[in-house]
């Protein structure tokens, strides 16, 4: 009992890392969800507000989403009429995703969610480690 094997790991930066992340999406979502929105949704509505209209197949590699949720992340934003779909028509063949009006307003509002959960994931820290946090975190994801 003496190997304080768990005050080591606890210690580690992944896995410090890993909790900080696993609370990060935990206040996201919980933020999301008062829009109604889950973080999948959040991502395909910024990719075409970012992006433009683009084809589902296109959509779903940029944000990272297997073909096959992203249908019913698809069909759950278009019952909302957040999103519309059409066939594309330069090629019949691929569906092309547009972010609405409704879209585009709900959107609004889930970045000030977003932006609560960042303040309440960082409300430790002070604006200049805030700063630093993110600068770090980002050098640690550049490039991988």
């Amino acid at each position: 009992m003496d190997d304080p094997a768990l005050t080591r790991l606890q210690a580690l930066p992944s896995w410090l890392l890993g909790r900080a992340g696993a609370l990060a999406h935990r206040l996201v979502a919980e933020r999301l969800a008062e829009a109604g929105l889950r973080t999948g949704h959040h991502a395909v509505l910024c990719a075409l507000a970012e992006r433009g209209p683009l084809a589902q197949a296109e959509l779903s590699r940029t944000v990272r989403i297997d073909p096959k949720d992203m249908v019913a992340a698809l069909d759950a934003l278009q019952s909302r009429a957040l999103v519309t779909r059409e066939r594309d028509p330069r090629d019949a063949r691929k569906n092309l995703v547009t972010l609405s009006p409704a879209g585009r307003t709900l959107l609004h509002e889930a970045e000030r969610l977003g932006a609560q959960a960042d303040a309440d994931l960082t409300a430790p820290l002070t604006p200049a480690e805030r700063d630093q946090l993110t600068a770090l975190v980002s050098k640690l994801l550049a490039d991988r």
